[in-house]
Parts: C-alpha cells; structure tokens; sequence
C-alpha cells in the first residue's frame, strides 16, 4: 500500500466566516485523503470556531490574539503544520476535488519544483481565467501581471510550465523548502509577500512553477475589498519596500526615477481630481514610511 504524503491546507480567516465555510464545504469534497485543514483566525470580531467546526470537525482553528497580516496569520499555520507539503489559498477561494493530485504531480515529475500554483478562475465569471502565471516583475514600475488574465480559458495554457511567481492566493510548498528558506516575510504584512518570498526561494535554486491541470476559483479581494484605505496604503508601501529588497544598482535607480517623477505626481493628481484624500494620504503614507525605514537592516522582516 502506497502512502500519500501528508497535505497541510492552511487559510487565514478575517472577519469572513461565511466565505472560509464555503471554502471548508470545498475541502470536504477532495478527492485526495490525506490532508489536515489549518484555520487561522487572524483576531477576527467573533470566534468562527463553532461554525467552522460543523462543516469539517477536524479542522483546526488557531486563534491569534490580534491581526498578524496575510504572512503573519500563515506563519503560525506553518508552526502547526505536519504535512510534507504545505498548501497556502485564501479563504475566498474554493478548491476542486482534484486539485491536490495535480499538484503534487508536478514535485513527482520537476526535481527542481519548490512551488507550485494551479490555475486561477474567476469564481464569479466562471471559464474566465484569473491566473495561468505570472509575468517578472517590471524594473521601472514594480509591477507585473497574471497571464491570461480575464480572457476565456479555451486551453491556451494548458502546460506545465515555469513561472516567476506564484499566486499567494494558492500555493503549495514543500517542507523542505520552508525548512530551507525560513517563513513568509512579514516585514510586508499584507501584499507583495509571496512575490519576495518567491524570490528568496529563487534564490536558493528551486523553481515556481504553475499546473493547469488544478482548478482553484477565486472570488477576490473578498478581506480587504477591491478598493480600500487599507489597500492604497500597502499596495504602495510593498511595491517599494519589495523593490529596495529586491531590486540593485542601477534597476533600482530605474524604479526611483519612475516612482519619483510618474507614479508619485500621476497618483497625487489622480486621488486629488477624484477627492479622494484618504486615499492620498495613505498612499503617502506608504512612501514616508519606506523613507523612514531607509535602513533595512534595522526592520524586523518578521514583524509588522
């Protein structure tokens, strides 16, 4: 009898019990057998517990004292965790019955597989796809985007393939490479956190990688909303901080030439003509704290 290795699906939970109970209700319905559900509550207004614990009464639910971040909350899930392999998805996502096998296949058959995404659909738009890989992030805007982003999913990318990064909406890990490369960093809280830390397992010789064989449905920005306060500030202050993390030399006088004369005045003028102001000031909010922690050798990376 062959033993399947151990899955450990861990999911923060904020403030949204009724989305992380469709995602549970989800996870009842896996093909694959042997897997443990780690919830973390990350300070949540009410105690999901009871709720959770009648969709899937062997889930465990970890209750943290106050809101850790999207890192932070899947940090302490990796310190609960037992799997070989460690699956991170958002609450607002639901799984299909064999997404597990895909995965998992893609550490069978790529030596080098450190991470692996499955494909992104929109959940409210369904045969529409979110995520079938990411794009390098751009030197001068400290962006990049999904491919195949909202166009019809008609198999056009349909291949195990390389990619940049993984989508921190669902990605599996693989013990040893956590055991390698340490935690998500929390320094970012919330946004860019998988990206960075997709570089540091780069760094180290593995590969991320994306299987289309899996399906994960999305529902999106279910949390924090697709427009927020909370959303301009760590969008710009990750954005930066991933940069100076990331980015040397003359790249990253690239990016600052950029930030400092298009996307600062373009971004000011734009929240001003919208009157906006809570969103101006946190979105200088983001800078003035880049610029306060110029030193990055002084920031806790594992703490916000």
């Amino acid at each position: 009898m062959i033993i399947k290795p151990l899955i450990s699906i861990i999911t923060v939970n904020y403030n949204n019990t009724n989305v992380t109970a469709d995602l549970l209700k989800s996870i009842v319905w896996l093909d694959y057998p042997n897997v443990e559900v780690i919830v973390v509550d990350n300070g949540s207004s009410e105690n999901p517990t009871e709720r959770l614990k009648k969709i899937l009464p062997s889930a465990n639910i970890i209750l943290a004292e106050k809101n850790l971040g999207f890192a932070g909350g899947n940090n302490l899930g990796i310190k609960a965790a037992k799997g070989d392999y460690l699956f991170f998805v958002n609450n607002d996502t639901e799984l299909s019955p064999q997404i597990i096998e895909g995965l998992l296949e893609v550490f069978e058959d790529y030596p080098d597989a450190g991470v692996v995404s499955p494909k992104f659909h929109y959940y409210y738009a369904p045969g529409t796809i979110e995520f079938a890989g990411y794009r390098e992030v751009n030197v001068f805007t400290g962006r990049n985007s999904m491919i195949g982003c909202r166009t019809k999913d008609e198999g056009q990318y349909d291949a195990i393939a390389r990619t940049n990064y993984a989508h921190g909406g669902g990605m599996m890990i693989s013990r040893k490479v956590i055991e390698d490369v340490g935690p998500m960093p929390e320094i970012y809280f919330l946004y860019y956190e998988e990206f960075d830390w997709c570089e540091q397992i780069k760094k180290k010789g593995y590969g991320i990688y994306y299987q289309y064989k899996s399906l994960i449905y999305h529902k999106e920005s279910m949390s924090v909303g697709k427009k927020s306060v909370l959303k301009t500030f760590y969008l710009n202050r990750n954005r930066i901080l991933f940069m100076r993390r990331n980015v040397k030399g003359i790249s990253f006088l690239g990016f600052a030439f950029y930030y400092s004369f298009f996307t600062l005045p373009k971004n000011t003028l734009e929240f001003l003509f919208k009157k906006e102001l809570d969103h101006l000031k946190a979105f200088w909010k983001g800078l003035f704290w880049n610029l306060s922690n110029y030193n990055l050798k002084k920031v806790d990376v594992c703490a916000e």
